[in-house]
């Protein structure tokens, strides 16, 4: 039988976690972020980040926000409906502090899958007849300087099956040094079953080197094993475990709680000046010791207000009525 997994945010994240790593963040959007595990990269003033993902929200903007990173892949940046474009995000581009390069959707899906299946890339119609062909954020000399970046942002060619004149874009594989993934359900062993969407974190974890997953739920990897077709990563891949329930927040949590509306506007209004984004980022995470701390500042009625209920999977708004 496996041996124990478990270890707490700070361990996992000092543990698995280096300056200058390439850095893959799970979540969709304002959807299942692992806050409580990026909070702790924060506090370690883990620094140099080369971070890849699919599509960020809050968890980004806070890495951004707090100037550890350095480099970003990524397909866009959002708060939802709150914040179409992350605030510190679009501030770092436009002051030109930050060097991005960016993809669709289904490219970013297709780099972490070519990772996971050892290729060195994989062809897609995606972007044909876009700016992303043309527009690249990585200097040749970047990427001749840095081994994690690609020597291509990718490359069009004909389709060498066809008798048409058709092109494809070849994307580049992308093997991070750390995934984390906040998952409903893990056991200790590193079983791990998303609930819902799972968007690209399968193939985020599938294709690192190192898994940190943080979880709401800590089960018995007997019960995981009752249901086998329903977990999503298993064991081999994950180095540690996190319980850590509300690991999501401010970001949502299918089955467990709703997106915090409230604090995530609030943030807005904050993150958009500087001075107040510092203050933000110092009350709410660098001057506290853990998550379950960072929750009390949240309190008990918030969190109460946005607890899920079953039939939805979310918490029940006006607009349910």
């Amino acid at each position: 039988m496996s041996s124990s997994k478990l270890m707490s945010a700070s361990e996992s994240v000092k543990r698995f976690v280096n300056g200058g790593d390439c850095l893959s963040v799970g979540g969709f959007t304002i959807n299942r972020n692992p806050m409580a595990l990026v909070y702790e990269v924060l506090r370690q003033r883990t620094k140099d980040l080369h971070v890849v993902m699919h599509s960020g929200s809050q968890a980004l903007d806070l890495l951004i926000g707090a100037g550890r990173v350095s480099l970003l892949e990524i397909a866009y940046g959002a708060n939802g409906r709150l914040a179409p474009t992350c605030v510190r995000f679009r501030k770092a581009i436009e002051q030109g502090t930050l060097k991005v390069e960016d993809y669709t959707n289904y490219q970013m899906t297709l780099r972490f899958m070519a990772g996971v299946m050892g290729v060195p890339f994989l062809p897609t119609y995606s972007s044909l007849g876009t700016d992303i062909i043309e527009r690249w954020g990585f200097s040749t000399d970047m990427r001749s300087s840095n081994p994690q970046l690609p020597r291509k942002k990718l490359a069009v060619t004909e389709d060498p099956f066809s008798d048409k004149a058709s092109q494809v874009v070849l994307v580049p594989a992308v093997n991070p040094d750390v995934a984390l993934i906040h998952a409903q359900k893990a056991a200790e062993d590193g079983t791990v079953r998303l609930e819902g969407l799972t968007f690209a974190d399968i193939e985020q974890a599938r294709a690192s080197k190192h898994v940190i997953v943080s979880c709401e739920e800590l089960v018995s990897p007997a019960e995981l094993r009752k249901e086998p077709w329903n977990n999503s990563i298993p064991h081999v891949l994950v180095d540690a475990v996190v319980h850590q329930p509300l690991g999501a927040h401010p970001t949502a949590c299918y089955l467990h709680y709703d997106y915090d509306m409230e604090h995530l506007l609030k943030y807005k209004e904050l993150a958009d000046d500087d001075y107040q984004f510092e203050n933000y980022l110092k009350e709410f995470v660098l001057d506290v010791d853990c998550h379950d701390d960072y929750l009390k500042l949240i309190g008990t009625k918030r969190l109460k207000s946005i607890k899920a209920t079953p039939e939805l999977g979310y918490a029940r708004r006006d607009s349910d009525l």
